[in-house]
């Protein structure tokens, strides 16, 4: 039997080329997987997120369990918010009513009546809708109001959610936006501050923002003339939004700053589960002198008179007197008083800048 020598040296070559073999794929994928932008992005938290959203929306519509999603797909569902998370209807905005009627006609009906639509080329949906305005006047809070009332999940898209530092990937996550809203319809594409996103085109745009304004455009073009599938954009800058995409939006509204009926109506709302003294609160006096208020205004006029109320009951529970009744109810001069907003100014001497885009 022939004798087997075994040369040590050998295996111990071996071994080496082996271990730096196995050393070098871990350390290769390791440098690959960091290098991957999504798989970079998706932290613990997000996945939870992701698996959470998509969790609802698959026991809204029954139809998406088993439907496969991209690794861009997955990372949009983080901006998706489906109807029932929504806590803003129509009766919680105040002084909108004739642009709230309008949009329940353009948008809500191609959302929940599709037929209708579909039965003359006359009656096609609008693909996307504009709200602009001053500041504060509600816009953001109409299209939260539409997504729930509609019934139709909403994407809200960020800037920081799409630009990315490798070349490619903000196309394939527009793509993605546009691809998940068409497997989740209805939906609503939202884009709060539509001007810092589509803003007017020139020579000297960077080539990446060029490529994705443009296929952003492509994407929307593809949409179906169904409805169920709505571009809903926000601005106080409508003049500095690209005509090519105003052209996409025929369906505009103008959110301006409330009236004497509007300012009355949002003050009702705001105030509507607080203790008014009876005595000693007009309304009126208050809606009289705060024209040139935003709503945004009136909810900040009203929370500092809430404070200056809060503020009595916490100095009389300090100095032992009886608080058992809770807080006082508001009276007029909490909306007058030093400590609020407007100082002591009267409310005719104070306007807000903010002006009215015609």
């Amino acid at each position: 039997m022939a004798k087997v020598v075994f040369d040590l040296k050998f295996f111990t070559d071996l071994s080496i080329i082996v271990g730096t073999g196995v050393s070098c794929y871990y350390l290769l994928s390791h440098i690959m997987d960091g290098n991957d932008p999504q798989r970079a992005r998706l932290t613990k938290e997000a996945k939870e997120k992701q698996n959470e959203n998509w969790q609802k929306l698959c026991r809204l519509n029954p139809r998406l369990v088993g439907t496969n999603l991209t690794k861009y797909e997955r990372f949009v569902l983080e901006n998706v918010i489906t109807p029932f998370d929504m806590n803003v209807k129509f009766t919680d905005i105040g002084g909108l009513d004739n642009i709230v009627e309008e949009l329940v006609e353009s948008v809500i009906y191609p959302l929940t009546t599709p037929e209708i639509f579909e039965s003359s080329s006359l009656l096609e949906a609008p693909s996307g809708v504009l709200l602009y305005g001053p500041p504060g006047c509600g816009k953001t809070m109409i299209a939260k109001a539409l997504a729930k009332e509609s019934g139709a999940n909403f994407i809200s898209i960020r800037m920081s959610s799409i630009m990315d530092k490798w070349y490619g990937e903000s196309n394939k996550i527009v793509d993605a936006i546009f691809s998940l809203a068409n497997k989740v319809q209805p939906c609503i594409i939202f884009i709060d501050e539509i001007d810092s996103f589509l803003r007017e085109r020139s020579s000297t745009d960077h080539e990446v923002t060029a490529v994705l304004k443009a296929e952003f455009m492509t994407l929307w073009d593809g949409l179906v003339s169904n409805g169920r599938i709505m571009v809903l954009g926000a601005t106080n800058r409508m003049n500095d939004i690209d005509a090519a995409f105003l052209r996409r939006m025929p369906k505009r509204f103008h959110v301006g700053l409330p009236d004497h009926e509007s300012r009355k109506k949002i003050l009702t709302i705001l105030l509507n589960d607080t203790k008014l003294e009876e005595t000693d609160f007009n309304m009126d006096m208050i809606v009289a002198h705060t024209n040139g208020f935003s709503g945004s205004d009136l909810k900040e006029l009203c929370r500092n008179a809430a404070l200056n109320a809060a503020r009595d009951y916490i100095k009389d529970k300090k100095a032992g007197r009886d608080t058992n009744n809770g807080m006082r109810p508001l009276q007029n001069k909490d909306f007058f008083n030093v400590n609020n907003q407007l100082g002591s100014k009267p409310f005719a001497d104070v306007r807000v800048s903010n002006p009215v885009l015609d």
